[in-house]
């Protein structure tokens, strides 16, 4: 695993473990976070209800970039963990670009977050997919 792409996966997963955990406790009332670092319409049941279905593939983009990690630094195989965080890192972002896109909400913090977990993995996919699997 090159030393991008482990950085680019812990930097990532890492990341989006502290989000869902403030968000989790701004949730619960635990935190009070300012209204300019929440993503637009917040308060809009429907739009926490869409940020909220995002929680399952995020922690599996994260559980399984974070397992890659993990198994490189073991010995283990970790290739089919990379590309399956990769793909799945990919998805959550064009998700939610396309959804910003569609309404028509280009703040620039979250579109720009979203672009940067979509377009990133492009550059390790087609080496991962291209290379043998012979961790």
């Amino acid at each position: 695993m090159s030393r991008p792409l482990r950085y680019l996966l812990l930097f990532t997963d890492v990341a989006f473990l502290v989000y869902w955990s403030v968000a989790g406790l701004h949730e619960a009332k635990l935190l009070s976070l300012p209204p300019e670092w929440l993503y637009p319409q917040a308060d809009d049941p429907r739009v926490k209800a869409w940020n909220w279905s995002f929680l399952p593939l995020d922690l599996a983009f994260s559980a399984t970039g974070l397992a890659a990690v993990s198994a490189i630094r073991r010995g283990k195989p970790w290739r089919h963990l990379a590309i399956i965080s990769l793909v799945l890192t990919m998805v959550a972002g064009g998700m939610a670009v396309s959804y910003w896109t569609l309404i028509g909400e280009i703040d620039w913090s979250w579109y720009g977050a979203n672009l940067f977990l979509l377009i990133w993995p492009v550059f390790f996919l087609p080496g991962l997919l291209r290379e043998p699997a012979h961790d």
